[in-house]
């Protein structure tokens, strides 16, 4: 796989913590459905990942892993679409993230925001260990090991994006300087034919020489599209492009997720540690009781006292379920008083019913029969585990263990 193919690729990955809430949903799964009906998509169980925090305690990943996927499938991600997979079956995840410890400065680990957050948050645990220290590596390793493109992420999570990106380009920079790069990406610039040579030295003269942004993008559309490029060669042209090295890991981007205010039942952003959640797949009587327990605006004491949305944890959720028509309705009862909060909460109860009975639905063979399950997650992790053994293929090549 080429750099250039990189931007058809997505990747990203959850923590195996079970049953999933509707906050996670509209925040991240939601979002993936999407995905992988326009990018070639890898989503994998960040098994590893649990240990990072919670290693004192793994009796419960094996199921949380089995509940979170039937929650993926579930809300609509399709193991013909994407791949879906597990970390812990692709070994070459923990070499990658070996290698690249081999480059990474230490002080770029020690400050990351998350890290000292979570030490602060987390001050109950012991996590003076390299694991959890080095698990923002073990990120880079995820996503570089299939060299995605793209990494959906929320706006907290961008810096580790940013340091996958410079890790990318760390690496590139120690391990893609071949002794003879010039000859070799001269050489391979000979096997285009004379004239594609000739408008990608122009278009490189362009943007080495006037940094011609629009000459770097034909470039690069000229190497795309040449078939009797080998993917090294590929690689070295799009290096010598910008006066590198061969480029061996592409640097990703960020797509970021829509910020989803997805409140719980008391009002507080809805999460399993402060025990406010509705998961997926309720039962239908388990999502009226908890919509009807949920807090509103605390100006509304009486039936007939008028409130304001904005002030109400149920609205949010209507932002999210509600037609132009039902909101203009809930708004105009709520500050008018010509509505009860029971009266509000009704269609949303109904709303979120509707959704999760169709998630009941895809479910039900999946809870029916387990093996199910470990099939698509077998198969995903095949799959994946042929993309990472290519590149690391390339990484190890790069870095001088390829052996004979």
């Amino acid at each position: 796989m080429s750099s250039n193919d990189s931007d058809t690729r997505v990747v990203s990955g959850m923590r195996p913590t079970g049953r999933l809430h509707l906050g996670q949903y509209h925040g991240v799964l939601k979002n993936w459905v999407q995905l992988q009906h326009e990018y070639e998509c890898y989503f994998f169980v960040a098994d590893w990942h649990a240990l990072t925090t919670g290693y004192e305690d793994t009796s419960q990943i094996e199921q949380h892993t089995f509940d979170m996927v039937v929650d993926w499938l579930a809300a609509g991600l399709n193991p013909g679409s994407a791949t879906l997979f597990q970390q812990s079956r692709v070994p070459e995840h923990a070499e990658l993230h070996l290698l690249l410890s081999m480059i990474t400065p230490l002080p770029w680990l020690e400050r990351m925001p998350t890290y000292k957050d979570q030490l602060q948050k987390l001050n109950d645990r012991d996590l003076s260990t390299y694991g959890f220290l080095g698990y923002p590596l073990l990120q880079a390793a995820d996503i570089l090991i299939y060299r995605a493109g793209h990494v959906p992420v929320g706006a907290d999570q961008v810096v580790h994006v940013e340091l996958t990106r410079d890790v990318a380009r760390r690496f590139n920079h120690v391990f893609g300087r071949e002794p003879d790069f010039e000859q070799q990406a001269e050489a391979a610039l000979q096997k285009m034919g004379k004239k594609a040579a000739r408008l990608y030295s122009e278009c490189r003269r362009a943007y080495v020489e006037q940094g011609d942004a629009q000459a770097l993008e034909r470039a690069r559309a000229l190497l795309a599209s040449q078939q009797n490029l080998s993917i090294g060669d590929s690689e070295r042209l799009y290096g010598y492009l910008e006066g590198g090295g061969r480029i061996i890991l592409p640097e990703p981007q960020s797509i970021i997720n829509a910020a989803a205010k997805v409140p719980g039942l008391d009002g507080e952003k809805m999460s399993k540690s402060y025990g406010n959640t509705i998961s997926l797949r309720e039962a239908p009587e388990v999502v009226e009781e908890k919509v009807r327990t949920m807090k509103t605006d605390p100006a509304r004491v009486r039936r007939n006292d008028p409130g304001e949305p904005e002030n109400c944890p149920v609205f949010a959720l209507h932002e999210l379920y509600a037609s132009d028509d039902l909101r203009t309705w809930v708004t105009e009862g709520c500050r008018s008083a010509s509505i009860g909060c029971i009266d509000c909460k009704k269609p949303l109860i109904d709303a979120i019913n509707a959704e999760q009975a169709q998630m009941r639905a895809r479910a039900e063979p999946f809870e029916n029969d387990p093996d199910l399950v470990h099939a698509v997650l077998q198969e995903g992790s095949e799959r994946a585990r042929d993309e990472a053994r290519e590149t690391l293929e390339d990484v190890r090549a790069a870095v001088g263990l390829a052996g004979r």
